[in-house]
């Protein structure tokens, strides 16, 4: 009696690796889109509540802010 043993080919196929790179471009696409995401939301963090000394500043959304500290003014 005589026995045939089929061995498997390890290579990979041209279509497998295709679907590979596929994928992990696929990946990448999103891993760059989710840190563009994340530093446009870091970049519109706003104060919600700042409390300086005296003064209190609820929802404070500044363009352009000029602080100018004059010695010996009366008000």
């Amino acid at each position: 009696m005589s026995r045939e043993v089929a061995e498997q080919s390890r290579t990979i196929s041209a279509g497998s690796l295709l679907a590979l790179a596929a994928g992990a471009a696929a990946f990448g696409a999103v891993a760059i889109g989710v840190l563009a995401i994340g530093s446009l939301a870091v970049g519109r963090l706003v104060i919600q509540k700042a409390r300086f000394n005296e003064l209190e500043v609820g929802d404070l959304t500044v363009r352009r802010l000029r602080v100018v500290e004059h010695e010996g003014q009366n008000s």
